[in-house]
């Protein structure tokens, strides 16, 4: 692409992850060919590419220095979401260009508005087997900008927004992020519990939005067999 403008706002078109749009809490209404098969994806800050990986077709996508904004997202074409349940196998590592404080930071945003508002639930896999304790109980973060981002939550709530969970760079992950009103849950890996659970989204019950895949500075990361319920 001939600048960052372009990948910003770049439609992508092909990429290997299927979307379904379904009843929450009920079998899925039709398999519709909405997101990244349809090609109706739009790469913000990110530049993305078709590939396989680990065994799986996958959605490459590599964090821009310098870009504005918090976030850095793949915007996925899916009615507005409010309630339901985000599916992915998702995949992140320090880019190559990366610097010392870069975690492989990879997640879901979702009720995204306007490209800046949103809650988001995000994976640190370098922490997840880290010596040190205090990096592994930073395994897992949750944010919602513009307002919250995780040094405020981190400072006024310490351990309530993140924790841990077994992680490797460059693996697969499966998460299954669960919403309904002012509540969030997190599963990885199909366990049974919820990892981490949010009890109070910030932009509230009522919110609704995109959803998108999100990529923190300093990563390549990769995503697979998306799916959205709601």
């Amino acid at each position: 692409m001939s600048s960052n403008a372009q990948t910003r706002r770049s439609v992508m078109g092909g990429a290997a992850l299927t979307m379904v749009s379904a009843s929450a809490l009920a079998a899925p209404r039709s398999a519709v060919g909405t997101g990244l098969e349809a090609g109706a994806i739009r790469a913000i800050g990110v530049e993305t590419a078709r590939t396989e990986y680990e065994g799986r077709p996958a959605l490459r996508a590599l964090a821009l220095e310098n870009a504005p904004g918090l976030d850095r997202l793949v915007v996925l074409d899916t009615p507005a979401f409010g309630d339901g349940v985000i599916e992915a196998w998702i995949s992140g590592a320090p880019s190559a260009t990366a610097n010392a404080t870069a975690r492989g930071f990879v997640g879901v945003a979702f009720r995204v508005r306007d490209e800046d508002r949103l809650e988001a639930i995000y994976l640190r896999p370098t922490n997840g087997r880290a010596d040190d304790q205090l990096r592994r109980n930073h395994a897992v973060q949750y944010i919602s900008h513009p307002d919250h981002t995780w040094e405020r939550l981190r400072a006024e709530a310490p351990a309530k927004y993140e924790t841990y969970v077994d992680l490797v760079p460059g693996r697969w992950t499966h998460v299954r992020i669960v919403v309904k009103g002012s509540k969030a849950q997190l599963h990885v890996d199909g366990a049974e519990q919820p990892t981490l659970i949010v009890g109070d989204l910030k932009h509230g019950a009522d919110a609704k939005g995109a959803v998108a895949l999100w990529i923190g500075p300093g990563t390549l990361a990769h995503f697979s067999g998306a799916r959205v319920t709601s």
